[in-house]
């Protein structure tokens, strides 16, 4: 995927500034990086199905400090960009969180043990990933940092506590198999998270494009979404 242009001895040669890539060769690099750090993973990551025919773009992945891939996310639809900037009211979009299935367990340094995922973790990343495009732009600085502060804690309440009247149950199939999720929405979008088939668990949040009527599966190639 990679490329490169050749580099002339004192300036840039095609388009190439001196002493680094073009912007399209850094662009592959980082999709390159992109792809291998989902390649790592041990889990199958998961996506819309095929019913969804739009644009699907890689996102992040987490990982421990040993480098054991957690989790991730996958885009489908419009690159999703602050509420506050032009045009972000208008955007559709879903992006589905694969959580490794995982036990209590030893940290990587073994001086201690490391919480096991559950389908909170799942509802707590799609929360948290939703919050992170939605924090109002136009605010002054310090009063958006305290609204962060705030939203980010009460969707931590949220996501621990599934059963509160706020979650509604909504069955979407996964893998062909109809699955029930923990399903919320608020005035910036929607989450719900759930198990999977494969050991995993899911989540995702959305914003302009329904969840109802959605469905996912486990995705065949992870390098053919585009970064």
């Amino acid at each position: 995927m990679e490329t490169t242009s050749p580099v002339g001895p004192h300036g840039a040669s095609d388009g190439v500034p001196a002493g680094g890539a073009s912007p399209a060769a850094q662009q592959l690099s980082s999709a390159r990086k992109a792809v291998d750090g989902y390649l790592r993973a041990a889990f199958p990551w998961y996506g819309l199905d095929e019913a969804f025919t739009g644009p699907r773009w890689l996102m992040q992945v987490g990982a421990t400090a040993d480098g054991t891939v957690e989790h991730g996310a996958t885009g489908h639809g419009d690159q999703p960009s602050l509420l506050g900037e032009p045009g972000a009211r208008d955007q559709r979009f879903a992006v589905v969180v694969t959580v490794a299935s995982r036990p209590v367990r030893s940290s990587a340094d073994g001086t201690g043990v490391l919480d096991a995922s559950s389908v909170s973790t799942a509802a707590w990343l799609a929360g948290s990933g939703l919050l992170s495009r939605s924090w109002p732009n136009e605010m002054e600085r310090n009063l958006r940092e305290d609204w962060l502060d705030q939203q980010t804690a009460l969707a931590w309440e949220l996501a621990d506590d599934l059963e509160a009247a706020v979650w509604s149950t909504l069955s979407l199939p996964v893998d062909g198999v109809p699955t029930d999720f923990h399903y919320r929405e608020s005035d910036y979008g929607w989450v719900l998270a759930g198990p999977a088939q494969e050991g995993v668990l899911l989540g995702a949040y959305g914003h302009g494009l329904s969840a109802y009527g959605l469905g996912f599966s486990v995705i065949k190639d992870i390098t053919e979404y585009d970064d």
